[in-house]
């Protein structure tokens, strides 16, 4: 399994917030569901158990991250909210990141470093946006309130997430000078602060 990039990780968020606004479900198909999801991961971690090394360790992270991605999903569908649906987008992206991490360990290096800080990057990436979803979909106080006011919460949502990217696309690009030396990595990290703002 390939690690999904930040399109697909957005595809995967938009797609979490219209299939999680589905119709709640009683407390019996609630328990039946969550049994159905603990049955599912114990059979996916005993495949683990034919492989070996960090093949292994993928295929667990894999198997776990599935796990809490469908407990996500279930609490939305069984309490669905703004919040609920956030968690689902979070749950994604963690589960991504936690298998993307464990496939930078069969690099080395600086190689290493890079692949975990655009896994990082990438996380942070669908969590912020998944803020912003959450905050646009999240109903006013009151009747009364103006739109005006959802709109600046908006913004402001956006804003902030888009601070917590750059910081996180700043870190990927800068590990990335660290493969060059003396003049050269100076000069790209002196680059790189410019095009984040970093100065």
């Amino acid at each position: 399994m390939q690690f999904p990039s930040a399109r697909t990780l957005i595809a995967a968020v938009a797609a979490g917030l219209v299939a999680t606004s589905a119709f709640a479900m009683t407390p019996a198909e609630h328990k039946a569901a969550k049994d159905s999801i603990e049955a599912t991961y114990k059979a996916d971690k005993e495949k683990c158990d034919a492989l070996t090394a960090n093949a292994k360790d993928i295929c667990q992270k894999e198997a776990k991250g599935k796990e809490k991605v469908a407990q996500a999903e279930l609490e939305a569908q069984y309490k669905p909210s703004p919040r609920n649906t956030q968690k689902v987008a979070e749950a994604r992206a963690d589960a991504a990141y936690e298998v993307a991490k464990e496939k930078c360990d069969d690099l080395k290096g600086n190689e290493k470093d890079v692949c975990e800080k655009d896994a990082k990057a990438a996380r942070v990436k669908a969590k912020a946006d998944a803020k912003v979803a959450a905050v646009q979909a999240k109903p006013a106080d009151n009747p009364a309130e103006k739109a005006a006011e959802k709109a600046a919460d908006v913004a402001q949502a956006r804003k902030d997430a888009n601070a917590e990217k750059n910081d996180a696309n700043y870190q990927a690009a800068k590990e990335r000078c660290d493969a060059l030396s003396g003049n050269a990595k100076s000069a790209c990290v002196d680059d790189i602060k410019r095009m984040y703002g970093k100065g």
